[in-house]
């Protein structure tokens, strides 16, 4: 029998071109959506860091680190609106071993 859910993890990268409010709005629709979909069990905001190389000729980003549990289903859509928002400089979804 298949497992209804699984354990993941996901980091985004964040434009820090962006005002702190807007920042704050894509956790939000982010951990929103998550919850919506899933579990949603923590929400670590590390802050602005120096990126190893440029993206988007950004020499820093905001990042954010989300565990959260769901339908194996679910990372692909997560990845999908990952890719549309605006602001978002890289993401990583893993499934996490238990």
């Amino acid at each position: 029998m298949a497992k209804l859910n699984e354990n993941y993890e996901t980091i985004m990268i964040l434009n820090t071109k962006q005002t702190e409010e807007e920042i704050k709005a894509l956790v939000e629709k982010f951990s929103a959506l998550i919850s919506k979909n899933g579990t949603l069990e923590t929400v670590e905001e590390w802050g602005k860091r120096k990126l190893a190389y440029e993206i988007e000729d950004e020499s820093e980003g905001y990042y954010v680190y989300i565990t959260f549990n769901s339908t194996p289903d679910f990372p692909a859509e997560l990845d999908r609106v990952y890719k549309i928002t605006d602001g978002v400089l890289r993401t990583l979804i893993v499934k996490r071993e238990n």
